[in-house]
């Protein structure tokens, strides 16, 4: 088993001959225990998606090419819990047991903003991201966790996983966010508030996906509603939790698992709500 840095194991995996996606393997870790570098990683995952999507504008217009490649990540999550633990076991270091159990990540808290992180990429980036494929669904570095014998439990990522499959459905809006920000080992400025914007026009919904990356601080957020007229709203999660690095377990399944949101309200045409330090938010209006 291969050692990865911090985020990547990037696989191009196709050339352009006949094909309408460049598919990408992209997986994110923590080795260094560095939480505001860790989630610095979907603001480096955004300017790669840029960089390749500016690529491919180059490559089509110096072929005069009228065919459009779109991107897709064919697998994508956090992928590095388990890692000395397989390590340990394809090792023989404990005998040879009988199909093992591997790569089985057990996410925390911190994981579950990165999740929120990548989704509000891929929501953002949707005009050049068709497909990307969280990169397995139970047990193998996955959402949802069995025991044997036993039942299934939502892993702490299955949250902000369910919230964008169900609610991130419609066209995504193109948001222009002003936020502080910090200096990560990846770039000079991320900002501390992250958020993506669906608008389904059927449901006549925006649904907001909201992430604090700031250590201690609340942050006081606006986002206007402008074209969209009044609207109330109808839906409010938060997760949040004093130990970044806590978990679901057979015992304790709700360990980390949204509540229901309070404070956010409409007001002259502007959606308000306070981010806690370290925070996931979805918060939907109906219009």
């Amino acid at each position: 088993m291969a050692s990865y840095p911090d985020w990547e194991r990037i696989v191009l995996e196709h050339t352009y001959d006949h094909v309408d996606h460049i598919s990408l393997h992209m997986y994110f870790a923590n080795r260094d225990n560095n939480t505001p570098n860790y989630l610095g990683l979907s603001h480096k995952l955004e300017t790669y998606i840029d960089t390749v999507a500016s690529t491919i504008k180059q490559v089509k217009a110096k072929k005069k090419s009228k065919r459009d490649v779109y991107i897709s990540f064919d697998e994508w999550n956090v992928w590095y819990h388990s890692n000395k633990k397989d390590r340990e076991i394809l090792d023989g270091n404990s005998g040879w047991p009988h199909a093992p159990s591997l790569l089985e990540d057990i996410y925390n808290f911190e994981d579950v903003l990165m999740v929120g992180l990548i989704l509000n990429t891929f929501i953002r980036r949707s005009d050049v991201v068709k497909i990307a494929c969280i990169a397995q669904l139970v047990n193998v570095i996955a959402p949802i966790m069995t025991e044997k014998g036993g039942p299934a439990r939502a892993q702490t990522i299955y949250y902000p996983y369910f919230f964008a499959s169900v609610f991130g459905r419609g066209t995504a809006l193109q948001l222009l966010v002003n936020s502080p920000g910090y200096e990560t080992t990846h770039a000079a400025d991320t900002p501390f508030v992250d958020v993506s914007g669906v608008h389904n026009e059927e449901d006549g919904t925006l649904s907001f996906f909201l992430v604090n990356r700031h250590t201690s601080e609340s942050i006081e957020t606006e986002v206007s509603l402008q074209g969209f007229g009044a609207g109330t709203i109808i839906d409010h999660r938060v997760m949040t939790h004093p130990d970044l690095k806590a978990v679901n377990t057979a015992k304790k399944q709700d360990e980390v698992a949204p509540r229901k949101g309070t404070g956010a309200k409409i007001a002259d045409g502007k959606l308000s709500v306070t981010l806690p330090p370290y925070s996931y938010q979805m918060v939907r209006v109906k219009i």
